[in-house]
């Protein structure tokens, strides 16, 4: 499996991070109810981000071999992303998800 990790500004759909685009180390697992990203990456790339940072999405595109891809929308709320110079660490909480597989979704729009 494949996965793009992709954080956008929720109101102009600017992507911000795209790993489809640009590699960057990130992980993210759930915790309790909530979703916690964690990436590695230098304040310089991720400064325009840090401006907006409490209008963000993120999304997780999952690219299966013989499967379509299935995307999973992360809702990010207010005070929800920090960032650690010491550690070049960016962290963003979700609160929320949805997962969809859009060519499911757009037969049942029919």
């Amino acid at each position: 499996m494949k996965e793009i990790f992709l954080v956008k500004h929720a109101v102009g759909g600017r992507a911000f991070i795209d790993t489809g685009k640009q590699p960057v180390d990130y992980a993210w697992k759930q915790v309790q109810d909530r979703w916690v990203f964690t990436v590695r990456i230098e304040k310089e790339r991720i400064s325009e981000l840090l401006k907006w940072k409490d209008e963000l999405n993120v999304f997780v595109f999952q690219e299966f071999e013989n499967q379509p891809t299935r995307k999973i929308w992360f809702y990010v709320g207010d005070d929800a992303v920090q960032y650690s110079e010491e550690q070049g660490e960016l962290t963003i909480v979700a609160d929320s998800q949805i997962a969809y597989v859009p060519e499911q979704f757009s037969s049942q729009l029919k």
